[in-house]
C-alpha cells in the first residue's frame, strides 16, 4: 500500500458545489427491451432512479447495500399492507439524498396488489409516480 508522503495543505480556495450542480448523467434503460438506450440527466435521470428503487429487491443484490431497494410486501394481508407500504417506500426512496419529500402518497386497491401514486420532491424538480403496482398476496 503506498502512503501519500509530504506535507497536506489545506486553503481557504476550496470550491464546495451544491448537491443539485453535482452531476446525474446516467443510461437510460428501456424497461420493456431490457436494454440501454442512451443517456439521460437530473430530472429524468431522477425519474428512473425512483422508478428502479422501487423495481430492486432490497437485500437480494450483492451490488447493492442493504439500504437500496423495497422490501416488497407479498403475502402480507391487505390491513398490514395499509399501513406498512407508505414507511417502506418512504424508507426506500428517502435513501437518496436529492430526493428532499415525498408528497400526495395515495394507495388504492384492486384484487391482488396495490396501486401507489405520489409526488417525489428533488432537488431538480417534481417528479409525479403514477399508479405504480405493488403485489403484496
Amino acid at each position: 500500500m503506498v502512503l501519500p508522503q509530504g506535507e497536506v495543505i489545506v486553503t481557504d480556495e476550496l470550491d464546495v458545489q451544491s448537491e443539485a450542480d453535482l452531476p446525474t448523467l446516467t443510461y437510460k434503460l428501456d424497461w420493456e427491451r431490457g436494454r440501454v438506450t442512451g443517456k439521460i440527466d437530473r430530472r429524468d435521470a431522477m425519474e428512473q432512479a425512483i422508478y428502479k428503487v422501487l423495481r430492486t429487491k432490497r437485500f437480494a443484490h450483492l451490488i447493492y447495500s442493504d439500504d437500496y431497494g423495497f422490501e416488497n410486501m407479498i403475502g402480507h394481508e391487505r390491513l398490514f399492507v395499509q399501513g406498512e407500504l407508505p414507511r417502506r417506500i418512504k424508507e426506500a426512496l428517502l435513501q437518496d439524498e436529492r430526493i428532499t419529500e415525498l408528497r400526495n402518497f395515495r394507495l388504492d386497491f384492486e384484487k391482488d396488489e396495490a396501486f401507489v401514486s405520489l409526488t417525489a420532491i428533488t432537488i431538480y424538480g417534481d417528479v409525479d409516480v403514477l399508479r405504480e403496482a405493488v403485489p403484496y398476496v
